[in-house]
């Protein structure tokens, strides 16, 4: 299975957009997708028709009483695509498993043996246990990058984790592409930012731009991914694009069943 942290820790910048519709869109193309709300605000799960706290266990029992995944797993109205959602129950969790034993490498424990083609893991937006445990649970890395000057000011804190992940937990973790995100051709720092991007980090940024678009905005508040609330609309389409560029940078990758 191959394991994709979506991660910023920085918060607004399409993290969970990206996440919900990639996911999505990998499914459309019959990939057996798992999609793993670690977030304690749960917006994947909402974004997925997802009432998290009407379900029994979630990515909390997953991660801290070490249930089994078949048991956390939902099923969505999307066909390929399975959710782990998130309850508010998570946001203790970062306290708990400062006393556990490996308390870094739970979730990746708890993936171990999924049988899914591809699984992507939504991150809450800074870098505690939760996201250090989907860094080490994940061998490739997608980070959603807001056009604007602060979003890229915290890439480079961003990098360094990623380094010292890879030093301490999980060398072969790699980053598999920056997605720029909410990009505005009318406005001219979201050129300058994404030149910036472009100049420092070369190939590893993705050709294919998610630009704002109020269709994305608004589907989550209808419990469906973009992707499926209005399949013609730029951000889907471009999310589409993006995930068939993320294709062609997986090695491993292979015709799902």
């Amino acid at each position: 299975m191959i394991t994709i942290a979506v991660a910023n820790q920085k918060g607004g910048v399409g993290k969970t957009t990206s996440a919900v519709n990639l996911a999505t869109a990998m499914a459309a193309m019959g990939w057996r997708t798992l999609l793993v709300d670690l977030d304690p605000q749960g917006n994947a799960s909402t974004g997925l028709g997802v009432n998290a706290e009407d379900r029994g266990n979630s990515s909390y029992e997953l991660l801290v009483d070490g249930i089994a995944l078949e048991e956390c797993v939902v099923s969505t109205a999307i066909p390929n695509l399975d959710l782990v959602p998130a309850k508010v129950d998570l946001s203790g969790a970062e306290i708990e498993l400062v006393e556990m034993h490996d308390r870094t490498g739970l979730l990746g424990a708890g993936l171990a043996g999924a049988g899914y083609d591809i699984c992507f893991i939504d991150c809450p937006p800074s870098l505690g246990l939760l996201t250090l445990n989907a860094l080490t649970a994940a061998n490739k890395l997608l980070v959603p990058l807001q056009c604007e000057f602060y979003a890229l000011e915290g890439l480079s804190q961003l990098l360094r984790t990623v380094e010292q992940v890879r030093e301490r937990f999980n060398p072969e973790m790699e980053i598999v592409g920056i997605a720029l995100t909410m990009f505005d051709r009318r406005n001219r720092l979201t050129d300058q930012v994404s030149d910036d991007v472009r100049g420092v980090l070369g190939k590893l940024v993705f050709e294919s731009v998610v630009p704002r678009n109020v269709r994305l905005s608004e589907a989550p508040s209808h419990g469906l991914p973009a992707i499926v609330y209005d399949h013609n609309c730029s951000g889907s389409r471009a999310y589409m694009d993006l995930a068939r560029e993320l294709i062609e940078r997986l090695p491993e990758r292979r015709k799902a069943a």
